[in-house]
């Protein structure tokens, strides 16, 4: 999917931030796909009003959410002072006061029983693969099943394939600057994996290390088993598709059966 152009920051502060957003989110696409997925799932009449942002960091997605239609209503939930208040910097009055009010942030634990009920809960970017343990993992799924509305939907997505299992790092050049994805190691005995992201901006010296992933890599069959012994009634795959060059290509179908690519991405949609 086409990111946005980013400037060259020389003799500038380097906003590690503006440089995420921009090789690896579409927060714009995720919440169409939410709003279609909920409507497909749960039938053309029904619209889901609420979004929770899990994991939520400059919640963008959050963002893109409210400007749907003036109906929707968001509430973002992370850990983290830093990106929260980065968002609240820099998206934050990117918003009209009217959309502001439909945003609510909070400053928690996801696993906290007690953040806000919602339509549709989603957890992006493989944050939650920061839980290692099936049954903090499993902890995590039910406490969210329990905070959907009625007819809720829990979204996640999730990444694999063999390329995933094995030590590389992967460059990709965008105006001014490049992104590298590090996958600089893999357990196979626990499916733990150590990755980072670094930035070149041109003209610069190369950033390592600028955000570092240690997770567990789940795989399909693994997260649906949770999420129905977490009390989901029914969990569907949604598989991304292919470019004319073997790349993804940003738009996800509902399947039955996944293709034994050297990486791919998916979302998990379970119902209430």
């Amino acid at each position: 999917m086409t990111k946005k152009r980013v400037p060259s920051s020389k003799n500038k502060t380097f906003d590690k931030y503006k440089y995420y957003i921009n090789s690896v989110q579409c927060p714009d696409a995720d919440a169409e796909f939410f709003d279609k997925t909920y409507k497909e799932v749960r039938g053309k009449k029904s619209e889901a009003i609420t979004l929770r942002e899990d994991f939520c960091g400059t919640f963008l997605i959050s963002c893109e959410w409210i400007k749907l239609n003036p109906k929707k209503k968001a509430h973002g939930v992370d850990l983290d002072s830093e990106p929260l208040n980065y968002g609240k910097k820099n998206h934050l009055p990117k918003l009209t006061k009217e959309q502001q009010k439909r945003l609510v942030l909070h400053k928690k634990n996801v696993l906290n029983p007690n953040v806000a009920k919602a339509d549709i809960i989603s957890a992006s970017n493989f944050s939650y693969y920061i839980f290692k343990e099936r049954e903090t993992l499993k902890s995590y799924f039910s406490t969210s099943r329990k905070q959907l509305n009625k007819n809720g939907l829990f979204i996640i997505d999730c990444f694999g394939g063999s390329g995933c299992m094995e030590p590389n790092e992967e460059e990709t050049e965008h105006d001014g600057f490049s992104y590298f994805w590090d996958q600089d190691s893999y357990d196979p005995v626990t499916n733990h994996a150590l990755y980072y992201i670094h930035f070149k901006v041109d003209g610069e010296k190369k950033r390592e290390k600028v955000f570092t992933y240690d997770w567990r890599m789940w795989s399909i069959p693994e997260l649906k088993d949770i999420l129905l012994d977490a009390g989901f009634k029914k969990v569907h795959v949604y598989w991304e598709g292919t470019d004319d060059d073997g790349e993804g290509d940003g738009v996800y179908t509902r399947t039955e059966v996944g293709e034994a690519c050297e990486s791919w991405v998916a979302y998990l949609v379970a119902e209430k």
